[in-house]
């Protein structure tokens, strides 16, 4: 395999897979909108008071692309049969959670001598949710575009059959109480990041990354690890046009209580997850 060779017809083989890969990820972004709007409303209540053009005009994208990359499979060549996912050991399971933890603290020091405090601006939109304590603790850094660097053991994450979230795409990173954005600071990006401050504080680190990889190993996509799902659907209420406002910091310490974040997601009244009524 040479991903540098052009094909015959002069395109380039490494611009294809660059543009193959990036159509992915959108397409998981797609996937993780989709997923929130599953946990929050049942297929009737969407069938039923969802607008009919946006209905209409999703449902074609997606049989679009459906056809689309059916195609492309029905033209590669055979693939082999995908081998059982591998189970880790409960060492591999420590060792993962003794990375995490140490890799939130590494990159927390790394970046905080260059990080600043929010504008007070970027404060005001977010203390209807958070209480002036954290908020004051904060510290945020743009790198505009310079990205977070994968860590070392995603590589031996993937050779156990695991697929580690795509870190260089998302919008934000947490790390512990300074939030790293990949490019531009934006309101949903803060929000998102803010929630996982209140877990890690809340939890501990050592906790939240317990938590974190234990369901990961169960669910082998991020962004339906219980942590997450949180920190997504608070974010998409935010951005709901509402006069409601909500603490963050409480619905964390209620799923923390609960126990809803060993909570296998699939089932949205066990994991707590209130089904917002129509608008």
């Amino acid at each position: 395999m040479c991903p540098q060779r052009d094909s015959a017809d002069g395109v380039s083989v490494r611009q294809i897979n660059s543009d193959l890969q990036h159509a992915h990820l959108e397409l998981v972004s797609a996937h993780c909108a989709i997923h929130q709007l599953r946990l929050h409303y049942s297929a009737d209540d969407l069938a039923r008071f969802g607008r009919r053009d946006v209905l209409r005009k999703s449902a074609q994208a997606a049989s679009a692309l459906n056809e689309f990359y059916s195609s492309l499979e029905k033209k590669s060549p055979p693939a082999e049969p995908a081998p059982a996912p591998l189970q880790p050991t409960q060492q591999q399971v420590a060792q993962a959670v003794e990375w995490l933890s140490s890799y939130l603290r590494v990159e927390r020091d790394r970046y905080f001598p260059a990080a600043g405090e929010l504008s007070r601006q970027l404060k005001a939109s977010m203390s209807p949710y958070f209480s002036p304590a954290l908020l004051d603790e904060i510290r945020v850094i743009e790198l505009q575009g310079a990205r977070v660097e994968v860590p070392a053991f995603f590589a031996q994450a993937r050779a156990l059959g695991f697929d580690p979230p795509e870190i260089t795409h998302m919008d934000s990173l947490t790390f512990l109480d300074v939030l790293v954005f990949n490019q531009h600071i934006s309101e949903r990006a803060l929000f998102h990041g803010l929630v996982h401050a209140v877990q890690i504080r809340d939890l501990g680190v050592e906790r939240y990354s317990e938590l974190w990889i234990h369901s990961f190993i169960k669910t082998r996509t991020h962004f339906t690890v219980p942590l997450e799902v949180h920190a997504f659907s608070l974010a998409s209420k935010f951005l709901r046009p509402s006069l409601e406002k909500f603490s963050v910091e409480e619905s964390v310490f209620r799923w923390i209580e609960d126990g809803r974040y060993d909570t296998p997601p699939g089932n949205t009244a066990s994991a707590g997850i209130s089904v917002p009524p129509p608008r």
